[in-house]
């Protein structure tokens, strides 16, 4: 995502209020920013620990956010709100609830 200068200031504002809008609606779960000052390692199930994501996949820019919704098309009108406000394309995915975790 590349933001012009002096509009960061905006995505700020704008993203941070569909957050609050999602959170008065009662579907926020929670969110992040990725600290992007801190190098992404891949760690092995022996331990071996590894510079970088996975090489295959892009960076991921920003941050995340989780919401439950009941329908993939309230998934996909919320996608489309934070895009706006974030100025770039969203990647949806379902989260896999585990009871047992």
């Amino acid at each position: 995502m590349v933001v012009p200068d002096g509009e960061w200031d905006e995505v700020v504002r704008t993203s941070h209020a569909v957050i609050e809008e999602a959170k008065a609606a009662g579907v926020y779960v929670f969110g992040g920013g990725i600290n992007e000052g801190v190098a992404p390692v891949l760690v092995s199930a022996d331990g071996l620990v590894e510079e970088g994501g996975y090489p295959w996949a892009p960076s991921l820019d920003g941050g995340f956010t989780v919401l439950e919704l009941p329908t993939r098309e309230d998934a996909v009108e919320w996608a489309a709100r934070i895009a706006k406000a974030c100025r770039c394309a969203q990647e949806l995915r379902v989260f896999q609830f585990d009871p047992a975790s």
